[in-house]
Order: C-alpha cells, then sequence, then structure tokens
C-alpha cells in the first residue's frame, strides 16, 4: 500500500490511498456441518492456522462447525454468486454440475483412505475440477477430506443384502447413494441428516448407514441396536469454495490456499482413522453391537449401480489410476 498526495486546483490536497494486490485482504468463511469436536475439524483447524499464517494475515479464515452458514446447497450457491465461502461436500453434491464427482461415493470405489487420495490428487481429477469451474463457477481447493466408511445402522442383526429387504434406510439424496442402497437391498429414504435420530427413534425409518465419527456425534448409538460394517462407501469429501472469488486473489495467495486445504485434508483425515477404534469402543459401550461381516455378498449386489448410473468407463479409469 502506498500514500499520496495531489493538487487539486493549486491546493495539496488530503492524502489518498493507492492499494496494491499485495496490501489486499481477504476473508473466506467455512461453513460445515461436523461439530467442532468431529475430528475432521482438526483438518479445519490447520487449514485456517496454515492460510493465515502463510498469508501473512492476507487471508482471514473463519469457521463454522453445525452447518451455521446455511445448509451445503445453500452455501454452494453462494459460492456460485460469488461469495467468499466454501463448504465441506461429497462429490454426489457436484455430480449434477459434473457428474464424474458422482464416482468418488461409488460403492466399494476404493479401499481406505490411500486408496482415494491417489484418485482426488490425480491428473484425472484435476481435470473434473476444471470443468467444474466451467460448468458451476466452484472451485475446489482440495478433496481429500476422508470421514470414514460409512456402515448399516439397524435394530436387528444384517450379514447379507437379504437381510435388509423392505428396510427403510437413511441415505443423502444424490443417485449414487440410492441406488446403492437398493442395490444393497434396502429401501433408501432421503432425509436431512439432523432428523435421522427422530425419524429412527419414531420408526418413520428402519435404518440408515454412516460413518463412525457422525454416529457417535449424533447419539444414533441411543436409537440403533447394530452397526454392521458394511464399508459400502469410503466418506471422501472436499472443500469446495467459489471461482470468481478465488480467481479475485493474486496467484501466490490462489497457490497456497490449494496447498493449504491439502495439508488441511490430511490432517483431519489422519485424525479421524485414528478416532475409528475409539468411536466403537465407545458406542460398545453403550450396548450397541459392532459386527465384522464377509462384505462379499454387498460388494457383489452393488456392482450393478455403475453400469445402471453409467460410470463403468470411468470406474475403469479410477482402477487404472490405482494400478499404478
Amino acid at each position: 500500500m502506498s500514500t499520496r498526495r495531489a493538487f487539486v486546483g493549486g491546493v495539496l490536497a488530503t492524502p489518498f490511498i493507492i492499494r496494491t494486490a499485495a496490501a489486499q485482504s481477504f476473508t473466506l468463511n467455512v461453513n460445515s456441518a461436523l461439530t467442532a469436536d468431529d475430528p475432521l475439524f482438526k483438518g479445519l483447524e490447520a487449514f485456517k492456522a496454515g492460510v493465515e499464517s502463510r498469508s501473512g494475515g492476507r487471508i482471514t479464515v473463519r469457521l463454522f462447525p453445525s452447518s451455521q452458514l446455511g445448509s451445503d446447497e445453500d452455501v454452494l450457491e453462494q459460492a456460485r454468486a460469488g461469495a467468499g465461502v466454501a463448504v465441506v461436500v461429497d462429490g454426489g453434491r457436484l455430480a449434477p454440475f459434473v457428474k464424474e464427482f458422482g464416482i468418488l461415493g461409488a460403492p466399494y470405489i476404493a479401499n481406505g483412505f490411500p486408496e482415494l487420495r491417489k484418485v482426488v490428487t490425480s491428473p484425472l481429477f484435476e481435470r473434473w475440477v476444471e470443468k467444474l469451474r466451467s460448468a458451476s463457477g466452484h472451485q475446489v481447493l482440495a478433496f481429500n477430506w476422508f470421514q470414514g466408511e460409512r456402515h448399516v445402522l439397524t435394530n436387528k442383526p444384517v450379514a447379507r443384502p437379504a437381510d435388509l429387504q423392505g428396510l427403510r434406510m437413511r441415505t443423502p439424496g444424490a443417485p449414487i447413494w440410492l441406488e446403492t442402497i437398493r442395490a444393497m437391498g434396502a429401501t433408501p429414504t432421503p432425509l436431512p441428516w439432523t432428523e435421522v435420530y427422530s425419524a429412527l427413534q419414531l420408526k418413520a425409518i428402519d435404518a440408515a448407514e454412516a460413518q463412525h465419527p457422525a454416529v457417535y456425534g449424533s447419539r444414533l448409538y441411543e436409537v440403533v441396536k447394530f452397526i454392521t460394517k458394511t464399508a459400502h462407501i469410503n466418506l471422501i469429501t472436499g472443500l469446495v469454495g467459489s471461482r470468481a472469488w478465488f480467481d479475485s486473489l493474486p496467484q501466490d495467495l490462489r497457490t497456497l490456499l490449494r496447498e493449504e486445504a491439502v495439508k488441511g485434508g490430511d490432517v483431519g483425515s489422519q485424525a479421524t482413522i485414528a478416532s475409528l477404534t475409539e468411536y466403537e469402543t465407545k458406542m460398545k459401550g453403550h450396548g450397541v453391537t459392532i459386527a465384522e461381516i464377509d462384505v462379499t455378498p454387498f460388494r457383489d449386489a452393488t456392482r450393478v449401480v455403475y453400469d445402471k448410473l453409467g460410470y463403468a468407463d470411468l470406474r475403469r479409469e479410477v482402477d487404472a489410476i490405482l494400478k499404478v
């Protein structure tokens, strides 16, 4: 920033300020459905610290847990409009804009975080990021935010897809999730996450599926008796904001923002992985039976999802990345 004085009508005028790009400051408001005690939230805290430190205070990051800024969809719309916001979302919410993102939530697409990370840091994934910028005006900062494997929550034992027949199972409303649950044998029932506890309690639904941190954080162990470890979906999410806002930043800030988003994702993902055994111990202490099963019947039953939704060719591309 520099200060200059000008002569107006022969009189030395009041100083005025010229702001250069290097002196501009920016604020990024990050919204998440996560609670502040969710292990993945540690990644957001690391992201905030890293960005503010490396930018020398030129970017301020404000964190809003528990969807304080609104639903994920609302914040995505704010981002499309150019607001300085970002939100932690899964690929299913981006698939309406760029179909390829939907495969990240497909059944048994990868084995755990290391394989998922390989996919979402690949040149193939970066092509999807560019397509999204053009299609919807969103900017992916990083997509290596692992929330854990999703398992089946019921009030009866489950060992095979036939055991889910006739059960109304809550799942997010994205097509890839709906078809996965349908292929597993249950009747998919979209509901906001905040309504799952009461819906199970009132028997408006019979079952749900989710990852351990979300189950424990929402106290669903109070309204289900069994958690069957199907691991049908590895929930990988991303930090997604506005292309217009991102493009307004100087190049050095754009670079550090994406680098710190990847670092934050790794911090949060490792914290999540480290927490899973403890969550199981706690939920067992509340009387929940956690069952390890042979997931082969579920893996076989859900193969049809890829053909049904037109992801067969893309899956082969993903498999090629994982084989390298």
